[in-house]
């Protein structure tokens, strides 16, 4: 028993040893970071509207669907470990008027449930929200099997399904509230719930259209998800050496906010997309081919991401900094992309 608990203790990041993170308390970096507002938020809009359901598959605390079971106990099902069978049941409860949430880790609803996320819900065009969370390699040492560092790779090439990817809390309440009237299916990828702050204040959003953050005439960053606020932070270091950087939260995978990406290209003369994925498949493989198709050329282009391969075990934000995904990585790849 003494084993199996030094064990959970590495898995949770609070043991002793040397996998330990200095800036971690569970394996994630904990400065300024809030926790899940998934069940809240929907359960809040469930109170004015009856469309709304939630499905998870036996990870209600995980996601914090729990909130939501809570105050709308009749709207909510746990199918247990059968996340295949969750999506398809959600395709039958979309086509019934109810707008249903599936929520489990990305790793099983996008790699185990893509079938049903293809044929059940974005082929027949219904709206099913599929909750992809705890993405990347935000889980840390439970190694490749819940690293989900494919996911945007594979649901981009699914015709009408929009790939969304959360910033913060207050953009994960915009994210959710305008998914409500959006047409077709969709597959929302969150982080582990302890997101740095990028916005403030909930922002207006429109799916298909990214966000500038800051200003910049040297490079362009674009940024998903998990990456943003390094993304930001990275700018600022390197302004403090003299460059000028754009960063631009591309929230929405599919469909791609192209006009930005070629604008930016124009304006900056440089472009280094970021995101914690496979630099296979993902979104700077997508800005490379609207880049290419557009015709943009003198612009330096470079994709920072995990590299083709599997990640290694250990803490969130000690892998964030291996693969330079964090601020001081991503300065560095900047600098190296503007030589």
């Amino acid at each position: 028993m003494s084993e199996w608990q030094d064990q959970s203790e590495i898995f949770n990041g609070t043991s002793d040893t040397a996998l330990k993170d200095s800036r971690s308390a569970d394996g994630n970096d904990r400065r300024g970071t809030t926790a899940f507002v998934f069940g809240e938020e929907l359960a809040d809009i469930a109170d004015r509207d009856p469309r709304v359901a939630v499905l998870t598959a036996d990870l209600a605390r995980s996601n914090r669907a729990v909130d939501f079971q809570q105050r709308h106990p009749d709207r909510f099902l746990n199918v247990g470990i059968a996340e295949k069978n969750m999506i398809t049941a959600a395709a039958g409860m979309a086509s019934c008027g109810y707008v249903p949430f599936a929520a489990t880790f990305a790793s099983f609803a996008a790699l185990l449930g893509c079938e049903q996320i293809r044929t059940d819900c974005a082929y027949p065009r219904m709206p099913v929200r599929v909750v992809g969370h705890h993405s990347g390699m935000s889980m840390g040492f439970y190694g490749t099997s819940h690293h989900s560092l494919e996911d945007l790779g594979i649901m981009r090439t699914i015709a009408d399904l929009t790939v969304v990817c959360a910033t913060d809390e207050n953009h994960l309440r915009a994210v959710l509230r305008a998914s409500m009237d959006h047409p077709g299916a969709m597959y929302l990828r969150l982080g582990r719930g302890r997101d740095p702050e990028v916005y403030p204040t909930v922002p207006e959003i429109t799916f298909g259209r990214s966000i500038r953050l800051r200003e910049g005439s040297d490079l362009t960053i674009l940024a998903t998800g998990s990456t943003v606020r390094p993304a930001l932070d990275a700018a600022a270091l390197l302004a403090e050496d003299g460059y000028s950087t754009r960063v631009v939260d591309m929230f929405t995978v599919s469909p791609l906010d192209k006009d930005e990406v070629v604008s930016s290209a124009a304006a900056t003369g440089a472009v280094l997309t970021v995101e914690e994925h496979n630099i296979t498949n993902g979104l700077g493989t997508a800005v490379a081919e609207t880049l290419f198709e557009a015709g943009v050329s003198g612009a330096r282009f470079k994709r920072l991401g995990v590299p083709d391969e599997h990640v290694l075990l250990g803490p969130p934000a000690a892998l964030y900094a291996h693969y330079q995904l964090d601020a001081t990585g991503i300065a560095t790849q900047a600098k190296e992309l503007m030589r």
